[in-house]
């Protein structure tokens, strides 16, 4: 390279999917500051390219995702993603039909959350002081209880039956738990506080405090505790200062946390 030859910015291409209700809002701003941040730092550039999926498109064609939609994902180097969900579509329409059907395809396992009360916010925890409350939830997003696994048999009958199935697999907890020991290992405090309910699920839960326990072991500067999903909606709310990283089951986290 010449000494007056200047190296080229890199350029991340962002598939932006506004999607529904706040999703259009949100998506709207967060291009906004995102272009904001490049044009300020002035080291990357940004793309933005605009997929019009949701559920107007759902109800007019059938398809959330049109034919040969996720090659046109694979081809981004990041998605912005809104909100799915309309009150004339089911819900499990919609959540299975864009975004789900977007992060499982991509293997997008780890749904991180950081969470903190800044100055000059209202927060329902107004014991919190400002800096008690830091804290990065992540969420297995891609198995256990949104596996989509079971089924319905003898409809409309007295004995109709529906069954939902978790599904736990070594291989998916164990990359989960590495990512949320390494997080936790990041931050200041290397704290991590595992949330389980093994008492109640006998089986896919047990593997799940198994396998944090087997990965704790490669993590030895990082100070780990398990909680029951119960106490550990107590203790957000008590003690939120004695929590840091905590990494939780797709249901867990999205029911309880």
């Amino acid at each position: 390279m010449s000494p007056s030859a200047v190296p080229s910015r890199p350029s991340y291409k962002i598939a932006s999917i506004p999607a529904d209700g706040i999703g259009p809002e949100v998506i709207e701003a967060g291009v906004e500051v995102l272009r904001a941040l490049a044009e300020t730092l002035g080291t990357f550039d940004l793309g933005f390219t605009n997929f019009d999926w949701s559920s107007e498109t759902y109800k007019k064609t059938g398809k959330y995702i049109p034919d040969g939609g996720l090659d046109e994902l694979k081809r981004h180097d990041a998605i912005l993603f809104g909100a799915v969900g309309a009150p004339d579509v089911p819900d499990h329409i919609s959540l299975w039909g864009l975004r789900l059907a977007i992060c499982q395809p991509f293997q997008q396992y780890a749904n991180v959350r950081p969470t903190k009360v800044f100055r000059g916010t209202e927060s329902p925890l107004r014991r919190c002081r400002v800096g008690d409350l830091d804290w990065v939830i992540i969420r297995e997003n891609s198995e256990g209880e949104y596996a989509g696994q079971g089924g319905r048999s003898h409809r409309g009958k007295p004995w109709e039956i529906a069954t939902e199935t978790s599904i736990f697999t070594r291989h998916g907890v164990e990359r989960l738990m590495r990512f949320a020991f390494a997080t936790a290992r990041s931050r200041p405090r290397k704290l991590l506080t595992v949330v389980t309910k093994s008492n109640a699920q006998r089986h896919g839960m047990v593997l799940w405090d198994e396998v944090a326990h087997d990965v704790a072991k490669e993590f030895a500067d990082v100070t780990v505790d398990k909680m029951l999903v119960d106490a550990m909606t107590t203790r957000m709310v008590l003690k939120p200062e004695s929590l840091d990283t905590i990494v939780a089951t797709n249901l867990v986290r999205s029911s309880r946390l």
